[in-house]
């Protein structure tokens, strides 16, 4: 007898679908899964045995061979446990002889209980695509699960209840999702701005790198609140809309990291990795490539404390996912590639001992030794940063200033205000961008035209900081976001000076 059903597997981030086919015959009892399966496929053959005989169903007696297609694919994982259990007990007759438009996943453990697996947002994602209707998942995976349009979400607890509910005995209740649910506007921090005191030409920085997507580099001496400032970057981020939310889910579901009866990821993601991570660490790998933290920050934002004291091949990593805003990653099972298309911030002290430049406080670090330091920070990486600012050490007036400083939530309705401005003239020109620091050559052209006046401190700020074709972009890029939040169409003189100011700290340091 032949039966057939349907799982999905994960290749990167999206899914694709398997078909499960199982031949029985009465012969010798022997139990074989072709198609590919790595070692934790093989092993389903034990974990559906006995989830089987622990749920009261007796297990056929017969040659069995199932198949999963397509064979020339690896399988890998545990989630295609339920469809072979499905076409196991649908082609001994335990179910009906069609499960067609159905698609199965989900761990078994022995007893019988579904346990929940990675990447069922893309599977079911996957299913939709394939034109399934129906999807069942271990109970635990349905909330994500059901962020999916057009299938019906089933949260199976274990065989016992998937074989009741196609049986038509009992009925499981389909999971929803509920939209309304999904705030855009939500505060994704608590921390707020307003506890920050002083620094007001490192917050108007912040502002215009989160109104455009920019890049930031933060250079001072210890103490001066780089870090205070980089946390608090997240609370002033436009709002998360529901397209990029499933976006992230997909990512943090595939690596295992979104939480059990979670639907959704609703606050952009903040990554601040230790600076004593691999390569592999930050671009993604391993023998099954997994997202790294450039992928994890998608569509959120990536902060690298003390920059200099990353090795510098894990620094390098990122001058491609910068450009290409996606990452690609070949192994000998195949090409894999990730989004990652975040917001990087870096912050670094000007020294070893951080205290070079300081006003009131004496370097004791020796030039060479501070070149050195310096130079551990490439020219590549540099000029893929829109926005260098140097955070100088506060007053004591600055410091004592009871008044509260501008909160988040003020900085943000100025972020979100520049976004939707941006937006409009993205869409009526058919364009799919999200933000200036996507703009290509071509769009630069389009939308950042600059008058006698501005284009005259261009031509002095090229000519006298030495910029590269790719520093001359990024200016354009940080005058267009600066223009936005005055919501002007034209980029004006005022605006390419304050884009040049934002750029002109390398020189400072790096160009002494």
């Amino acid at each position: 007898m032949l039966a057939s059903v349907y799982s999905a597997g994960l290749e990167g981030v999206d899914g694709y679908i398997v078909t499960v086919e199982c031949n029985m015959e009465p012969r010798l009892a022997a139990f074989e899964i072709v198609g590919l399966p790595d070692a934790a496929v093989k092993e389903a053959k034990e974990r559906i045995r006995a989830a089987i005989c622990n749920s009261g169903f007796e297990f056929p007696d017969a040659e069995i061979t199932i198949n999963l297609a397509p064979a020339d694919k690896k399988k890998q994982g545990s989630a295609y446990d339920l469809a072979l259990l499905a076409c196991v007990l649908s082609c001994s007759g335990m179910l009906p002889d069609t499960l067609e438009g159905k698609c199965f996943i989900g761990e078994l453990s022995l007893s019988g209980e579904l346990r929940p697996v990675r990447g069922v947002l893309s599977m079911c994602d996957a299913a939709r695509a394939a034109g399934l209707s129906e999807v069942f998942v271990p109970a635990r995976n349905a909330a994500e699960a059901s962020v999916v349009q057009g299938i019906t979400v089933y949260p199976v607890p274990d065989v016992a209840a998937l074989v009741s509910h196609l049986r038509g005995e009992k009925p499981i209740t389909a999971a929803k999702f509920d939209e309304s649910s999904f705030d855009p506007g939500a505060a994704c921090s608590q921390l707020d701005f307003a506890d920050v005191k002083g620094q007001e030409f490192a917050k108007r920085a912040l502002l215009i790198a989160a109104a455009g997507g920019h890049n930031v580099l933060m250079i001072g001496p210890p103490g001066t609140g780089k870090s205070m400032l980089a946390k608090r970057i997240p609370s002033i981020l436009p709002d998360f809309t529901l397209e990029e939310a499933i976006e992230t889910t997909k990512i943090h579901s595939v690596a295992g990291l979104l939480p059990e009866n979670v639907a959704l990821i609703t606050h952009r993601p903040f990554r601040s990795p230790h600076h004593t991570m691999s390569p592999v660490s930050l671009a993604g790998g391993g023998s099954v490539p997994l997202p790294g933290e450039v992928s994890l920050a998608h569509n959120g934002v990536l902060f690298l404390d003390e920059l200099p004291e990353y090795i510098k091949t894990v620094a390098e990593v990122l001058r491609q996912p910068l450009e290409d805003r996606h990452i690609t990653i070949t192994r000998a099972s195949g090409r894999y590639t990730f989004p990652c298309n975040f917001m990087l911030v870096c912050a670094m002290n000007p020294c070893r001992c951080g205290y070079f430049g300081h006003p009131s406080k004496n370097c004791t670090c020796k030039p060479a030794d501070i070149r050195a330091y310096l130079s551990k920070v490439s020219g590549p990486l540099l000029d893929r940063i829109d926005i260098q600012i140097e955070v100088s050490p506060l007053s004591f007036d600055e410091l004592s200033k009871l008044a509260p400083s501008r909160s988040s939530a003020d900085m943000r309705t100025d972020v979100n205000k520049a976004r939707a401005f941006a937006l409009k003239r993205f869409l009526r020109d058919g364009k799919k961008l999200r933000c200036n620091a996507e703009l290509s050559p071509a769009d630069l052209r389009k939308y950042c035209t600059l008058d006698d006046e501005a284009t005259a401190i261009m031509r002095a700020a090229f000519e006298n900081m030495g910029l590269s074709a790719r520093g001359y972009d990024r200016i354009l890029r940080v005058a267009r976001t600066i223009a936005d939040l005055e919501e002007s169409e034209n980029i004006k003189a005022h605006h390419i000076a304050e884009a040049v100011q934002l750029r002109s700290l390398d020189r400072k340091y790096w160009q002494r």
